[in-house]
């Protein structure tokens, strides 16, 4: 037994599931159109109207048939009643039987015979027998003629048996001579095989008529669709199409008549919209080249985005700045594709401008802005952002944005404000010696002796001569910058070599630093200006001094190199070069300082003053070889040393 909770939960899900589905029966019906809902209902009625005529006239011509098959039944019946009456009243039972039998075999519509007594008992019966006929049988109709005095008429009953499963008409007639019922005569005939099927012909064919209209419906619809609403369709989605923009559109059906003209006059509209779209097409992609070829000759770097901050244009110098080698940027918005520290800065000032314009009248304005980049790379841009209006409804179209890379200017600018740091610091260095020096012999001379007057004094030439050489390096740089020619000559590269190492060899005893020179014997003449090869030697032995501790090593080595393991000037002429090397057991320089070494006013100490200088030797060094077609080379290593090198062409080689 169940429970009623449990009775009550399965209430509950079945009313759910019918929730469920009456809902999607409803949606379904919802998704039908008013069109098709007409058209499935007046189908309908017309369907179930000819189906119920169908079935009522074949009905009715059913009933005809089996009346007369009925009618048949008891003219047959009472034609052998006549016939047996006198035989059964002579009590002749063997010719009973043998009339019954031939009556039986010459009728083939009879299905059985049974002849019955007054009492109900049988005298005969074909094709069964007595025993099989009493319990197939019975003669309860038999008893109901009695009950009712209907044998007095020779009026047969028809009925159909339902002990038998056979369509059969069973007769009964009783057999009666002068208000005497001498028995009863039972036959059973074979009904008419068209009344037996009728009534599955009926069914079959009201079935049939209603398919038949749904059908016909169905394949109507369908002739429709493909006729008549599909080229309807087929010409709305090309019209949408075009609204569109998209001009290739056409419209390929097997129709004629005024259908077939609609169609054809579609495809030529089509067509000629097309051709109109590629002449502007190619019209406006000959401005935009135009228009590109000259943003791209531009040395800044320039976008240009429409109102939704999408790019739609930008130059190779933009490209470059931002790293978008590569990248199909053109449609993205920009804020997608631009460095974290620029978006900061950036995206504000653009959602500015688009909010102005919807709610106030625009005006052109160029904005300008800083943007220093401090994580991955320092740069620094410059960028200006100027509004692009429909000038005849002042309405925002876009927004174009030019970036200057200052990074170069601002890095030029701190070095000019190193230099001038060190500079100063420098020539104050000097200027307060030579003044302290000069008070002092000009306040105290009296009191000084003439030992003391000459130490000053030489201390203030000494100073003197520091600030004179400031002075010159300055000059030197500015000197070899310009387009001054210096005249090359053969010199000999082993006196200036020997002349520079006496002039700080002094300086090296001093630092306890040892100075050793390497020179290859009998080394040829180099083509130079003997006075820049000194100076490029006192510049490169005078930072090693600088930055080598003390019981460091210095060593110069000068040797010839061949072809294959030096750089070579003029491709087409076999070149020999010395080659000049200066190395030291210094500080050492980092990586990457050895990129930027060679800068101008650039001091590795980064603005500590521990050491003299300007930061412009290097600078100057570079110059003086790059005046001899060389170039300079660094290599070291951090705590390590450093080795500076170059090549000059040996003279008789020119």
């Amino acid at each position: 037994m169940f429970s009623f909770s449990s009775i009550l939960t399965l209430i509950s899900y079945i009313h759910s599931f019918i929730t469920i589905i009456f809902q999607n029966l409803k949606k379904w019906w919802s998704d039908i159109t008013l069109q098709t809902r007409l058209m499935a209902m007046t189908t309908l009625m017309v369907s179930l109207l000819m189906s119920s005529l169908t079935f009522w006239t074949l009905t009715n011509i059913q009933q005809e048939t089996r009346l007369i098959d009925n009618r048949f039944g008891k003219d047959l019946s009472l034609l052998l009643a006549v016939n047996i009456t006198p035989i059964l009243e002579a009590k002749n039972y063997l010719q009973l039987q043998q009339f019954i039998e031939h009556f039986y075999l010459s009728t083939s519509s009879i299905r059985y015979i049974l002849v019955f007594n007054a009492q109900g008992q049988i005298y005969y019966s074909i094709p069964f027998s007595a025993e099989t006929a009493i319990n197939l049988f019975s003669l309860s109709e038999y008893h109901c003629l009695r009950n009712e005095n209907y044998y007095f008429s020779n009026t047969p009953i028809v009925k159909t048996p339902n002990h038998l499963q056979e369509e059969i008409i069973d007769i009964i007639i009783p057999l009666t001579k002068e208000t005497k019922l001498l028995g009863i005569l039972n036959i059973g005939i074979n009904s008419n095989p068209t009344i037996t099927t009728s009534s599955q012909l009926t069914r079959d064919v009201s079935i049939a008529v209603f398919v038949s209209i749904w059908l016909m419906v169905i394949l109507g619809a369908a002739f429709n669709a493909f006729t008549i609403t599909k080229p309807i369709r087929e010409l709305l989605t090309g019209v949408k199409n075009i609204a569109s923009g998209d001009f290739h559109q056409r419209i390929n059906l097997p129709f004629g008549g005024e259908l077939g003209a609609l169609i054809f006059n579609f495809n030529e509209m089509a067509e000629r919209l097309e051709k109109y779209e590629q002449q502007n097409v190619e019209k406006l992609t000959s401005e935009k080249a135009k228009l590109e070829t000259l943003v791209s000759t531009i040395a800044d770097g320039a976008i240009l985005l429409d109102k939704d901050l999408r790019i739609i244009l930008v130059n190779r110098t933009a490209i470059e700045n931002f790293g978008w080698e590569g990248k199909d940027i053109a449609g993205s918005i920009i804020v997608d594709y631009l460095p974290e520290d620029i978006n900061q800065q950036l995206f504000p000032v653009l959602n500015d401008i688009v909010r102005k314009n919807f709610l106030e009248q625009s005006l052109c304005e160029t904005q300008e802005i800083c943007i220093k980049l401090q994580k991955n790379y320092k740069k620094t841009f410059r960028v200006l952002l100027t509004t692009v209006l429909d000038h005849k409804y002042s309405i925002l179209k876009g927004i174009a944005i030019t970036i200057q890379d200052r990074t170069e200017e601002v890095e030029l600018n701190e070095v000019k404000n190193q230099f001038i740091s060190n500079v100063s610091h420098e020539l104050r260095t000097p200027l307060f010696n030579i003044r302290s020096f000069l008070e002092t012999l000009y306040e105290y001379h009296e009191s000084l002796d003439n030992i003391q007057k000459l130490e000053f004094l030489a201390i203030a030439n000494k100073e003197t001569e520091r600030l004179t050489r400031l002075v010159n390096d300055v000059l030197d740089l500015s000197r070899l910058e310009s387009d001054q020619e210096y005249p090359l000559q053969a010199i000999d590269l082993v006196s200036a070599i020997e002349q520079t190492i006496r002039t700080y060899q002094l300086s090296a005893k001093d630092k306890k630093i040892d100075l050793y020179i390497d020179i290859e014997q009998n080394l040829p003449c180099v083509l130079g200006n003997y006075n820049l090869i000194l100076q490029i030697l006192a510049n490169l032995i005078g930072n090693s001094l600088k930055f080598t501790h003390s019981d460091g090593i210095i060593v110069l080595r000068t040797y010839r190199i061949n072809n294959s393991t030096g750089e070579i000037s003029l491709p087409s002429l076999k070149i020999q070069k010395v080659r000049v090397e200066i190395c030291d057991t210094g500080i050492g320089i980092s990586k990457k300082n050895q990129e930027r070494i060679f800068a101008r006013f650039l001091r590795i100490e980064n603005y500590v003053h521990t050491l003299e200088g300007t930061g412009l030797g290097l600078s100057i060094v570079k110059n003086i070889i790059q005046k001899h077609n060389s170039e300079i080379h660094l290599y070291s290593e951090l705590k390590n040393g450093s080795c500076f090198f170059f090549d000059l062409i040996i003279a008789k080689d020119i």
